[in-house]
């Protein structure tokens, strides 16, 4: 009976701990990255596997410049990112090997969909890492 206590609690538990670690590594390795920028309340982070894929629908307003940035635990690799308008038109396309942020201005508000690919591993045994998408904002200059 006490085997199955256990077995219980660190069931329920694991969702914790792993919010924890992503909440830490998102304020200690990607927060710095938007510097300059206010970054809105929104906390969009996941733990991810190797051929995990996650969407994001995300609100803009208009007369701001943005920054997105994801920013994903080294155990993952470099994922892949997309940006898509609500009529799935690809606006914006980047592995984070070679762009972790995409700085933008919008004129008017929208609602774009962010989507994270993380590839497929030869590993056995599979890797989880956290993946996390912060928005930045500041007011448009002319």
């Amino acid at each position: 009976m006490r085997f199955l206590v256990y077995i219980i609690a660190i069931i329920l538990l694991v969702p914790y701990a792993a919010d924890a670690q992503c909440r830490a590594f998102t304020k200690n390795k990607c927060l710095p990255q938007l510097e300059g920028y206010v970054q809105n309340d929104n906390y969009n982070s996941a733990v991810l596997i190797a051929g995990d894929e996650a969407e994001l629908l995300l609100t803009f307003y208009g007369n701001k410049q943005y920054r997105l940035l994801v920013c994903v635990n080294p155990i993952l690799g470099n994922i892949d990112y997309e940006v898509r308008d609500t009529n799935g038109e690809l606006i914006y396309k980047a592995n984070t090997a070679d762009a972790d942020t995409f700085d933008f201005k919008m004129v008017s508000t929208q609602q774009l969909i962010v989507k994270l690919i993380v590839p497929e591993s030869e590993s056995v045994l599979p890797h989880e890492g956290c993946v996390t998408v912060l928005v930045g904002s500041k007011e448009m200059t002319q």
